[in-house]
């Protein structure tokens, strides 16, 4: 019997077929997938120790779900995954893009939702279908919900929940503003141009204290270069109705030198969302940085 991370592990009765119970392998204590394993079980949820006998056998979850002569009584749980880059699903995405930005190890990560850190691993790193209850379990160690989890809301404007029964609203220094920018991300620009005044997102780098980002010539974000634009960044915590906003305004030029701009591409997190050509790389000297951060009252 062999078996990989988030296969079910069922046992039956020998004598009526009915199954007398079921759980989701979540650690593995030998690299070929051979017993024994941690099992959660789904009656209790709780993992135990199991060395499988001749009643058990074990299923797959997920899109691997499917008929496998070697899934019977004693049988095998198929050859090991293919090699290669890891392939998360929607899920394991969100999960690992949700710890990381929280800054979570995926040790800590697993202790608050009670599971084992493999199994975490295995969730973020391959495509899984985790029931319901290790859903719940991982939205209460994130501090979010089960359908943040799952991409819900995902085509609707953020910021829908209700709002703190006691917010309280701060200014943010220089310096924090300058730590929320970070590195890179994705913020809006306000433009003027010939139809009006217009707001469009971006993908930016922070370079030497300057806000850059890549656009096409004639572009609505190209619009910005010779003039004072300002460019916005924020983030909200849905689940736990707080976030916060940082504004940044200042004259905004076209990067022309041919080395500044190689400098640029080369350094660059990501390329912009949108694709496409965009090889115009337009940097905002900020003259003025200000922010704001609600928070329940008294933190």
């Amino acid at each position: 019997m062999r078996a990989h991370l988030g296969d079910h592990l069922v046992i039956e009765s020998p004598t009526t077929g009915a199954t007398r119970r079921d759980g989701e392998i979540v650690g593995l204590h030998h690299e070929d997938g051979t017993p024994p394993y941690d099992v959660r079980w789904s009656d209790t949820h709780e993992v135990t120790l199991v060395f499988p006998g001749p009643d058990a056998h074990v299923t797959r979850t997920g899109r691997d779900r499917g008929h496998d002569p070697g899934h019977g009584p004693g049988g095998d749980a198929g050859a090991p995954p293919p090699a290669g880059p890891p392939d998360p699903g929607d899920i394991g995405r969100r999960l690992a893009a949700e710890r990381e930005r929280q800054g979570l190890s995926r040790e800590e990560t697993a202790r608050r939702a009670r599971m084992a850190p493999d199994y975490l691993a295995y969730l973020e790193e391959h495509p899984g279908d985790p029931s319901t209850a290790t859903l719940i379990r991982l939205a209460a160690a994130l501090r979010t919900n089960v359908r943040a989890l799952r991409g819900g809301g995902a085509g609707l404007p953020p910021g829908q929940g209700m709002a703190l029964l006691h917010p309280q609203l701060r200014d943010l220094g220089p310096d924090e503003c300058r730590a929320l920018l970070s590195t890179h991300g994705v913020g809006r620009v306000s433009v003027t141009t010939a139809e009006g005044p217009a707001v469009v997102p971006v993908n930016y780098e922070v370079v030497d204290d300057s806000i850059v980002y890549r656009t096409a010539p004639g572009s609505v974000p190209a619009a910005a270069v010779g003039a004072e634009v300002a460019f916005e960044v924020d983030r909200l915590d849905e689940a736990m109705s707080q976030g916060w906003s940082v504004l940044a305004v200042g004259p905004a030029r076209a990067v022309t030198g041919p080395e500044e701009a190689r400098h640029l591409s080369e350094g660059a997190h990501s390329t912009p969302w949108a694709g496409g050509d965009r090889g115009m790389w337009v940097s905002i000297r900020p003259t003025r940085l200000t922010g704001r951060r609600i928070t329940p009252a008294g933190q």
